[in-house]
């Protein structure tokens, strides 16, 4: 944890936070921070800045606040991601969340396991958890978009043509003729599929709304490892 990151409901003052559970217990446990240490913080959507422990008991612990620096810079990249297992979508969404994505969709996909959309992973609060922790880790405040679409073709044909508009979209697809490109300063939309890839229906599909098929070498990459590197790519 490389941030502590705040809600409002943690504010007790206008620069006072009170803090207990997984917080304080990282802080006093893992960072061995005890009164007058001073700590980075930042305002869940806000400003990020520096707080310094005024009280500590066991009642929680306290911590008096400055807010001033804004947050990094967004990825501008917009992610749409065939919904992987959820062992693996943790993972991904601290990661992506980390590196600074701030739209996400999961999609359904023909090689998508149905059960995957019953997973409880899925509910509003687990996904921010995992969004949360991604945060805390990169040192950002902002909290990413994530929606669900578990319906491919009105997804397609309805929504993505907006959501795309007036970006580079990529899908990324193996055995695809176009190499990934490097640094792009335009806003792009990148689609990425399941354990094997999106079907030929759905790269049509997705071809149809723009989107050019791309690759990133002769090997068959992990979904979860695919991910990081595609947007480390993509970006300059």
């Amino acid at each position: 944890m490389n941030l502590i990151l705040l809600d409002k409901e943690d504010f007790v003052g206008q620069h006072r936070v009170r803090l207990s559970g997984r917080r304080q217990e990282h802080i006093v446990n893992i960072q061995r921070a005890t009164i007058g240490d001073e700590l980075r913080v930042g305002k869940l959507n806000g400003l990020l800045g520096t707080g310094e422990i005024v009280r500590l008991d066991e009642d929680g612990l306290e911590i008096e606040i400055q807010l001033e620096q804004q947050p990094p810079t967004p990825l501008p990249i917009t992610l749409l991601l065939a919904l992987p297992r959820p062992k693996m979508l943790k993972r991904i969404l601290q990661s992506v969340s980390s590196l600074g994505v701030k739209k996400i969709y999961l999609l359904n996909s023909y090689r998508v396991d149905k059960s995957y959309w019953n997973s409880p992973l899925l509910q509003p609060e687990k996904l921010t958890e995992q969004l949360m922790l991604g945060l805390e880790q990169s040192r950002d405040t902002v909290l990413p978009e994530i929606n669900l679409c578990p319906r491919f073709k009105p997804f397609v044909e309805d929504e993505l043509p907006e959501i795309s508009r007036h970006t580079l979209s990529y899908v990324a697809h193996p055995g695809a003729e176009t190499a990934c490109p490097h640094s792009i300063s335009q806003k792009v939309t990148l689609a990425i599929g399941p354990e094997g890839g999106f079907i030929p229906y759905e790269v049509t599909k997705l071809q149809n709304c723009g989107f050019l098929p791309i690759h990133l070498g002769e090997r068959i990459l992990r979904v979860e490892t695919a991910v990081p590197v595609l947007l480390s790519r993509l970006t300059p």
